[in-house]
């Protein structure tokens, strides 16, 4: 094993990697939270190859086993290339294996058999390992260690999820007489050791003191240009980040930088290659085939085509989603582009920290978009580089996520009382509604599942919402990639604009009940953004105080939304070209909201009268969803909001702030605790912003459903104004205000859900 190491370039282990492998030979649990690139997986690799090379650790004479979790399949690839180059010298004493929706299924049951150590993630997990345990009887019986990589991801209502899918696999574990040690690794988390106890759900030992040596990272806050044109309302335009993006790209490809771009959206990672690699031609024909896109959607052969391009360094430029950010090792990267703030400051040093990992010095630019976060930001730099990383925070207790996961245990193995204890104090609260509801049943001292259909199957941990829907090109039936179920609507709709490598595409066709979206190749000059629209209704209230004579409140809410048209807009300028009429069925979803209320004598002291009204209620609306992932650790795309002159449920004129995920994400709650401060910092975004009426750097949304119609910037200030001047004391929200900005709890990895940002809503 030393030899091993050492025939790594590897002679002495940093005193971090050895702290935490001594633990894990001493049976505890750990995490390692230290900096990218500071050999964490060494650290939990030590620890399980030692054991994995002694054939008696297991007494059925396989050996012991382990099991690897990655948020994505290229991190598992990624991990299990470095671990066949590491473990080449010691033969077939370690026999790795990933083992995900990608691997052939003739290879499925020699992994089952004869892997020591599996790969793999935690949606395989939960719908492939556990619920088909008898066929991993050996594997399981055998399991000294569980890695759980990039454990700071598992947060909001995904990691909720994760945390119940590995009581699961304790509870199997122990079954078959197994006691496995927890190993994760992090290298931006705020109090690593109790997230991942709440994770795990056994004790983890915290080694967070990194030893490694670290070279200089330059980081630049960039803000695109304004332009001459004016958009809606006349507001200045400003260029776009996409294309300040793909400039900043060609540039540094141009001299020869090997860097990676981020980007929010899948579609964003797509056009910037298409505009880096245009640019690109023009100056060197080499050039262009030294750029490509990287986003989920692709097809495993075409990822797995990127990666290894990278990894060779043929790829001099690449525009990337988030499954990219996750620990693939891109040793050599020089420079790191940031297109748009990702929603938490654990994932913008997350993404920073993919440049420079050789050692050497590195840039990392976070362009800014046109809205009031990104604006805010790199006007007040100490609010990403004076405050800490977030907290990760997650709910196993959520009943809309404890729920599934009693169904699939007792689907598993018959659940027990003893069993209730593991799965958290909610546990036995939900088991009467789950008989009343036929889906368990209990016959002597268990619950047994009741359906005929799996009980895994009907969840999905990353809230996808259903079957993804698949891309064919229609004129080849040639399968392109696939969308999520709950992202087609807007992404894949009749008309849309789908780019693909490099390509682009029309949507001809929505087929919601085959989930297929049929496509032809074209060349349209514009990129399409869909507009919906949402109401909302108060289900029920759990709390709410006084602000003046209006209330600030926090509870359930049901929230219904339609997908209704889509605009067509210019590539590079944004400016937009016309509208379209879509016919979509409306999707509903049970969640969490906060709101506030305001009375006629606010109105008044605020000198909004009835013509105004709609429009600053809109504003501000706009303005705190903007400002909520200082807070609340989202993205703008995880909340959603409504604006109402007068709702029928408050009966007074309202604002919404909601959760976009079914039974809620802790974002409004989250507002809802810090809801002064909140506030203030919205009413700050506005009032600092220099344009006359309202821009996307405040009040304007990019996701608006009603078309940015009506706002109000200066009715939006007076009305923020007098509630601010109302507002009780922090402590009557239960929480402190932080000193400078926010300090923010994250919600899940962002990818655009159902919490669609609607405008003012139904109107009095």
């Amino acid at each position: 094993m030393i030899d091993a190491i050492r025939a790594a370039g590897i002679e002495r282990p940093w005193a971090h990697q050895a702290t935490a492998a001594r633990h894990a030979l001493d049976g505890e649990s750990v995490v390692v939270a230290t900096g990218t690139a500071s050999g964490k997986s060494l650290a939990y690799l030590v620890p399980i190859l030692s054991t994995l090379m002694d054939g008696s650790e297991a007494p059925n004479g396989r050996g012991a086993t382990a099991l690897y979790l990655a948020p994505t399949k290229a991190l598992a690839a990624d991990q299990h290339r470095a671990l066949r180059d590491l473990t080449a010298p010691l033969g077939k004493a370690v026999r790795p294996a990933v083992y995900d929706g990608d691997t052939p299924f003739e290879e499925r049951e020699w992994i089952r058999q004869y892997a020591t150590y599996v790969l793999t993630n935690p949606d395989m997990l939960h719908r492939g390992i556990l619920p088909s345990h008898p066929r991993w009887s050996s594997f399981l019986r055998a399991l000294r260690y569980v890695v759980i990589d990039e454990c700071h991801t598992y947060r909001g209502v995904f990691g909720s999820h994760v945390a119940q899918v590995l009581r699961r696999l304790r509870r199997l574990c122990a079954r078959y007489g197994s006691d496995p040690v927890f190993l994760l690794a992090s290298a931006t988390a705020a109090e690593p050791a109790a997230a991942a106890t709440r994770l795990t759900g056994v004790p983890v030992r915290e080694v967070a003191d990194d030893a490694s040596p670290r070279g200089e990272l330059v980081f630049a806050l960039w803000e695109p240009p304004l332009t001459e044109l004016h958009g809606e309302k006349g507001a200045p335009v400003r260029r776009t980040a996409t294309a300040e993006t793909a400039d900043l790209l060609t540039d540094l490809v141009v001299d020869r930088v090997r860097t990676v771009a981020f980007v929010r959206s899948r579609r964003g990672s797509e056009l910037i290659s298409v505009i880096a690699q245009d640019r690109l031609a023009e100056v060197d024909r080499s050039l262009p085939r030294r750029v490509a896109a990287y986003r989920g959607g692709y097809l495993p052969e075409e990822r797995r085509a990127l990666e290894r391009a990278l990894h060779s360094g043929e790829l001099l430029g690449l525009a990337a989603t988030t499954a990219l950010e996750l620990g693939v090792d891109v040793s050599g990267l020089d420079a790191v582009l940031i297109c748009g703030y990702p929603g938490t400051r654990a994932s913008l040093w997350q993404q920073a920290g993919r440049a420079g990992r050789s050692g050497e010095g590195a840039l990392a630019v976070l362009i800014a978009r046109d809205d009031p976060l990104d604006t805010y930001l790199v006007h007040h730099p100490e609010a990403l580089f004076d405050q800490p990383v977030e907290s990760t925070v997650l709910d196993p207790d959520n009943p809309y996520v404890l729920a599934p996961h009693l169904c699939a245990a007792a689907a598993e193995a018959p659940l027990t009382d003893d069993d209730l204890a593991l799965f958290g104090p909610g546990a036995a609260e939900l088991m009467p509604q789950l008989e009343a509801a036929k889906l368990l049943r209990r016959r002597t001292s268990a619950w047994h599942w009741t359906r005929r259909e799996r009980a895994a199957d009907l969840t999905d941990i990353r809230g996808g919402g259903g079957a993804p829907v698949q891309i064919v090109e229609e004129a080849t039936g040639r399968l392109l990639g696939t969308v999520d179920a709950s992202a087609a609507h807007s992404s894949v709709h009749e008309g849309a604009v789908h780019l693909h490598q490099g390509r682009t595409y029309l949507v001809r066709r929505l087929d919601l009940d085959d989930s297929v979206a049929l496509v032809e190749q074209a060349a349209p000059s514009y990129s399409t953004v869909a507009r919906d629209v949402t109401s909302i209704s108060v289900l029920e209230t759990d709390t709410e105080i006084p602000w003046g004579d209006g209330r600030l409140c926090y509870g359930s809410v049901e929230v219904t939304n339609q997908v209704v048209s889509f605009l067509r807009r210019r590539l590079i300028t944004g400016e937009v070209l016309g509208e379209t009429k879509l016919d979509l069925p409306p999707r509903t979803l049970r969640t969490r909201a906060v709101w506030w209320t305001v009375t006629e004598d606010q109105l008044d002291a605020a000198r909004i009268g009835p013509e105004q009204l709609a429009g600053a209620l809109h504003a501000a609306e706009h303005a705190s969803i903007g400002m909520l992932p200082l807070f609340a650790t989202c993205d703008r795309w995880d909340i959603g909001g409504v604006s109402v002159p007068l709702h029928p449920d408050t009966l007074l004129p309202t604002v919404f702030v909601y959760d976009g995920h079914p039974g809620g994400a802790g974002f409004a709650e989250r507002a809802f605790r810090t809801a002064r401060g909140w506030l203030t910092a919205t009413r700050e975004a506005i009032a600092a912003c220099e344009c006359d009426a309202g821009c996307p750097s405040c009040i304007q949304s990019p996701k608006c459903g009603n078309g940015n119609e009506p706002l109000h910037k200066r009715a939006a200030l007076r009305l923020l104004t007098t509630l601010l001047t109302d507002a009780p004391p922090p402590e009557r929200t239960s929480e402190p205000e932080p000193d400078h900005g926010p300090n923010p709890e994250p919600g899940p990895d962002p990818e655009p859900g159902p919490g669609a940002e609607p405008g003012p809503g139904p109107q009095a």
